[in-house]
């Protein structure tokens, strides 16, 4: 009878018990043992070690209730704390031979405890670019914030402007002629530089003179004024200057005449004609103005039926002023109108009437017929009206006034003229050559767009301006 060997520990591990092994498994068993340094060689020493093993599994998971039930401790700068060490466990074994058998499970004496969550991978990280620096500029939140708290806050009490004094009306006179003035200021300059008066001097003089539009006969008085008493002599531009007001002044002179409001016509009829543009409806506006500032009860009669905007801006100056206007739709009968507004402006008593009419050249004649109608119908009504018929000319039309006034005067009868715009041009001159040449009374003149920049027309002043002199 043969010897049995004792199995050995892995052996009795494998649930092989007594039957015999092999010598491929005795080799294996030894190089496992010597691999590992077990040192275990009976069932109660593996009973020893299997009580140890559940010891301290349960050691750590008392550990880690407690650790989960303490509060979290703040977050510190640093590298994070290293995790606790996993507790002791086997080695795992891995077995190659062909016949190893499949290894049982051991019964559990008790449910082992639920294995701790293990914390989820961190993602790796994405290679990227740096990271962006501060904005150059504040953010639209930031700015937003700092906007709504600026509108919040108090606006701080600012002190009031101090009033700017108001100009006179030679002031504004004078700033309105500037272009005038200057244009011919600056040619007497250039001509009488440290020089004597000769002729080929007074020859440039003319020159000057004639482009400012003086006309022929006020340029021909300046140059013959200075020929007798300063020929030969030092000269400089202030003489001719103060030579060219006189003369001015003496044109002017007998044309400075206010308009004149009869009481005994009632209405006073005021009919307003001029080429397109040259401000007619605005001017019956400052008119109508002036004339209530002055306690007059006033009309309106937008005859200007050819131009929609025409009759809405004379409504607007009738609330201005408080004047009841007259209108018809547009493209209505103009002489019908004026018939109707002279008749009603009698019934109801008003003092002064304005009819506006449509700008027309004066070399339409079929237009300037209309006109003579509309002054045909209001003798219809009243024999002796208009009692004045004004002609409004844009002073930035130059020679081309002078026309107006024959055509216009000769077909509509012009009493009286309005010269607009001079604060617009360089050729303020005209005035004096239409006053030369025609003797008709200038009533007003306009250097601007306010109601106060519509004036009585002074000689002395428009003179001394016009020179760019002080006023006297």
């Amino acid at each position: 009878m043969s010897e049995t060997k004792k199995p050995g520990f892995f052996g009795r591990l494998f649930g092989r018990g007594n039957q015999p092994q092999p010598q491929a498994d005795a080799e294996t068993e030894d190089a496992l043992k010597r691999a590992t340094g077990e040192v275990a060689t009976s069932t109660d020493e593996l009973d020893a070690f299997r009580e140890r093993r559940e010891t301290e599994e349960a050691q750590a998971e008392t550990d880690r209730e407690a650790a989960e039930a303490l509060p979290p401790e703040p977050a510190t700068e640093g590298p994070p704390p290293a995790p606790p060490a996993p507790p002791e466990a086997i080695a795992p074994v891995e077995l190659t031979p062909a016949t190893a058998t499949p290894i049982p499970e051991p019964a559990e004496e008790s449910p082992a405890p639920p294995p701790a969550p293990e914390p989820a991978p961190a993602p790796e990280e994405e290679e990227r670019p740096f990271p962006p620096g501060p904005p150059e500029t504040t953010l639209d939140y930031v700015e937003d914030v700092q906007e709504a708290e600026q509108a919040a806050a108090p606006a701080p009490v600012a002190e009031p402007p101090a009033a700017t004094p108001r100009q006179s009306w030679f002031q504004r006179l004078t700033s309105g002629l500037k272009r005038s003035s200057d244009q011919i200021t600056g040619g007497i300059t250039s001509v009488f530089t440290k020089r004597k008066l000769d002729a080929a001097t007074l020859d440039e003089l003319e020159d000057v003179l004639l482009q400012a539009d003086l006309g022929m006969d006020t340029t021909s008085a300046i140059v013959e004024t200075l020929r007798r008493d300063r020929f030969d002599k030092d000269i400089s531009g202030d003489d001719v200057r103060a030579v060219l007001s006189e003369e001015v002044g003496k044109a002017l002179a007998p044309v400075a005449q206010p308009l004149v409001i009869d009481k005994a016509q009632k209405p006073f009829v005021i009919l307003m004609v001029g080429v397109n543009g040259s401000g007619k409806t605005t001017t019956i506006g400052k008119l109508a103005q002036k004339l209530a500032a002055e306690g007059r009860t006033v009309m309106l009669a937008a005859g200007d039926t050819f131009r929609a905007a025409a009759i809405e801006q004379l409504e607007i100056w009738g609330r201005r002023t408080g004047a009841p206007v007259v209108t018809k739709p547009a493209g209505s009968d103009a002489s019908g109108l004026a018939f109707d507004a002279v008749t009603r402006a009698r019934e109801e008593g008003k003092d002064v009437l304005i009819i506006d009419t449509a700008g027309r050249l004066q070399n339409r004649d079929e237009l300037m017929s209309e006109l003579e109608k509309i002054v045909r119908v209001i003798r219809k009504v009243d024999p002796t009206a208009p009692h004045a018929v004004l002609l409004t000319l844009d002073a930035t039309t130059g020679q081309n006034a002078l026309n107006q006034v024959e055509i216009f005067g000769k077909r509509a009868g012009v009493t009286g003229l309005v010269m607009t715009k001079l604060d617009g041009t360089a050729r303020g001159g005209i005035l004096v050559a239409i006053a030369r040449r025609f003797g008709l009374p200038v009533h007003f003149i306009g250097v601007g767009e306010g109601v106060d920049d519509l004036q009585p027309f002074k000689a002395s002043e428009f003179a001394a301006a016009i020179a760019g002199k002080d006023e006297a």
